[in-house]
């Protein structure tokens, strides 16, 4: 119906119609609930409050700050800060230790494992992978095969001063002759030379080959493997006689090896780290199953 004004009333609810009409169906001019019209301006209200207090538009080469100076780095920063303060203490005991002396501290070698699993995640699982299982040549830091030792001082020298870095005087360094491209042995001695490893680590029967190529190994190779093939530490030369090989154990991987040599590079830490987290990571590595309680000279090393 329509009242004096020609405004159309509901007559079921006495709500004006909006005059809209669709096959029949009217629509109500209801009014919005005083609570939601509340609400929704408490939210614009929040809204302009929100922007003037904290950072929230974004401009060409910056944004605004907001009243209160509050960011979310800032508050990540402080909280850093805060943890860096907590743990300071430990980290200082942990610089201030001789390395050799940490497990007479337990609680210590255990803070120190447990920064060491932390660092290690940001540091060296790139090439050593986040279970320590390195990959083709990169060493296994769980298993008991060292090329230079596994005891907690010579973990944190490697740590330290790194493998084959040029310009660092007191890098690990070892140097491998490549026989066959630099011409110091013929191909068919090189492959007499594999054959000959091949049957010290247990992979093939003695063979003429084999025979011929001890020979040459006594000539060329004892010096730095020893008569043995097990290896000699202090200049990085890998145990021929196990079946832990750090390139592979294959004839056509030794066979590369003795051709070309092998010259794997380890960063050193000592420029990019502190006492403190350098120790705690040879701690760690220690701990992973391999490690030794005192050095063991010339014991068996891992492969190349």
């Amino acid at each position: 119906m329509a009242d004096g004004q020609d405004r159309k009333i509901d007559a079921a609810t006495g709500t004006e119609l909006k005059g809209h009409e669709w096959d029949g169906i009217a629509e109500l001019d209801t009014p919005l609930p005083r609570w939601w019209l509340w609400t929704f301006y408490a939210t614009i209200l929040f809204a302009v409050g929100y922007v003037v207090a904290y950072p929230a538009i974004p401009m060409l080469n910056d944004y605004t700050r907001g009243m209160l100076g509050w960011s979310s780095r800032g508050a990540l920063d402080k909280e850093l800060a805060a943890r860096a303060a907590q743990i300071a203490p430990i980290h200082r005991a942990i610089a201030a230790t001789p390395i050799i002396d940490l497990p007479a501290r337990p609680h210590l070698m255990q803070a120190a494992v447990e920064g060491g699993r932390a660092a290690f995640k940001v540091h060296c699982v790139q090439c050593h992978g986040s279970g320590a299982a390195g990959a083709k040549g990169y060493p296994n830091l769980n298993d008991d095969d060292w090329l230079w030792g596994g005891d907690l001082a010579t973990i944190e020298k490697t740590i330290i001063d790194g493998v084959r870095n040029p310009g660092h005087d007191a890098t690990r360094l070892s140097i491998m002759p490549a026989f066959g491209r630099d011409q110091l042995l013929t191909a068919a001695q090189v492959d007499d030379v594999v054959a000959h490893v091949r049957t010290i680590s247990r992979q093939d029967k003695p063979s003429a080959a084999s025979q011929r190529g001890g020979k040459l190994f006594a000539d060329n190779c004892t010096v730095c493997h020893g008569a043995d093939g097990k290896g000699t530490r202090a200049l990085g030369a890998p145990n021929l006689t196990d079946g832990i090989w750090l390139y592979g154990g294959d004839t056509d991987t030794i066979r590369a090896s003795v051709w070309n040599s092998r010259q794997g590079v380890m960063p050193r830490w000592d420029d990019k780290l502190d006492t403190a987290t350098i120790r705690m990571l040879a701690a760690y590595v220690h701990s992973l199953g391999g490690g030794e309680a005192t050095p063991t000279a010339d014991a068996g090393n891992a492969a190349e």
